[in-house]
């Protein structure tokens, strides 16, 4: 009778997932939606006394003046509603909640110390070298938790049994061009190819891997906040996306239906995504032009930290270039740029440049774009990247 009861409870439990998602989404929208119209209105009444505004490059750009001032504490509310939903509706003994805690705090506090440094002291903010080092060290951390730890068991046992992960290798998804049962690649293969004693070396070649991706998403987030609601609407159709890629892969009737990896206990994670999504679409509401109020990189550095680490978690990072294209492509048209011009400098003696100004969306508006027709058509061709990520996984 006892056993019967536990299952019942259980039964609810799990499916209570999609009350408590739905709860802690309006709860971190609505959180998120009264203290940004409380920092806006402080930062109206003391702008003359405290000034907490952005400090605007000069980049010879329209309009750009009037963004002077505009509060950029947007990053610090998107935090603090995501984790107060959260820890409330979210089971805290979930080894992926709190990895995605973590993450959050971790890269948001880097963010913040960037933000505090442009205010306060100059207009450059922290190092990029800094940056990239705080996110080289969050990769590791990543790849090393999902690599070696047993992440199949509950946290709650609390044996060893969690921290000695004794195995080779690691599954993934790689869509269509690896033609598999639920187009699963182990990374293993990388190694075992050439001989399989090197099987067990797999973590050299994982770990790396996850330090690229979640450098590269976080400094591609960070590289496409120049304009009024751009990140912040890109990525709330990536977040929406990646939480119905969660709802998928943590059922085995619905994973086994789409032929996704089915991933224990990952039901938590769609609250956590949720909540963001929350605070994210809030945030929109004042975000878009003219922009009310700014993330900062407190913000757009947590948003590509997280999305980056809920794919690796859903074992679909290798979508990323596709469902986060537009990050990406912004943070290639900077590199590109700058290669380009050290190359053309030191052959010609002249610095060349493929764009009018990079990242590219600053191309655009020097072409004459209004910045709000950029951001619509940014949206657009988000939604199509994510129609089209769904599909390639499922067919």
């Amino acid at each position: 009778m006892m056993n019967h009861y536990l299952k019942y409870l259980i039964f609810i439990y799990i499916n209570s997932i999609f009350y408590r998602s739905i709860i802690a989404f309006f709860l971190s929208f609505f959180l998120a939606f009264i203290c940004y119209k409380k920092i806006i209105c402080w930062n109206y009444r003391k702008k003359n006394n405290i000034n907490i505004g952005e400090h605007i490059r000069d980049l010879g750009l329209i309009g750009q003046n009037k963004k002077e001032g505009t509060p950029t504490m947007g990053g610090v509310i998107m935090i603090f509603s995501t984790l107060i939903s959260t820890i409330f509706f979210s089971s805290l003994n979930n080894i992926y909640v709190i990895i995605l805690i973590i993450t959050t705090v971790y890269i948001g506090c880097i963010g913040f110390l960037d933000d505090y440094i442009k205010i306060k002291y100059n207009k450059k903010g922290l190092s990029i070298m800094g940056k990239i080092l705080s996110q080289i060290l969050l990769g590791f951390f990543i790849g090393s938790i999902m690599y070696f730890f047993n992440t199949n068991d509950p946290i709650q046992k609390r044996d060893f049994n969690f921290f000695l992960k004794k195995k080779h290798g690691y599954k993934t998804t790689i869509p269509i061009f690896y033609s598999n049962h639920n187009n699963e690649f182990d990374y293993s293969y990388i190694l075992s190819w050439y001989n399989k004693k090197w099987k067990k070396y797999t973590w050299i070649v994982f770990i790396p891997i996850m330090i690229l991706i979640i450098t590269f998403l976080s400094n591609g987030t960070n590289l496409t906040d120049g304009i009024d609601g751009l990140t912040a609407g890109i990525s709330s159709i990536i977040f929406a996306t990646l939480s119905l890629l969660s709802i998928i892969s943590s059922n085995k009737i619905y994973s086994s239906y789409f032929h996704f990896i089915y991933i224990p206990h990952l039901e938590e994670i769609i609250i956590f995504s949720f909540s963001f999504l929350g605070s994210l679409i809030s945030f929109l509401w004042y975000n878009t032009y003219p922009a009310q109020i700014f993330m900062g990189d407190t913000g757009s550095l947590t948003i590509g930290g997280v999305i980056a680490v809920i794919s690796i978690i859903n074992r679909k990072e290798f979508i990323l270039p596709i469902l986060c294209g537009i990050f990406f492509i912004e943070n290639i048209s900077v590199i590109i740029q700058v290669l380009y011009f050290k190359y053309s400098k030191k052959k010609y003696g002249i610095g060349k440049r493929i764009f009018l100004m990079a990242p590219l969306h600053h191309h655009f508006q020097k072409l004459g774009y209004h910045e709000n027709k950029i951001f619509h058509r940014c949206v657009i061709i988000q939604m199509m990247f994510s129609i089209l990520v769904f599909i390639l996984l499922i067919i």
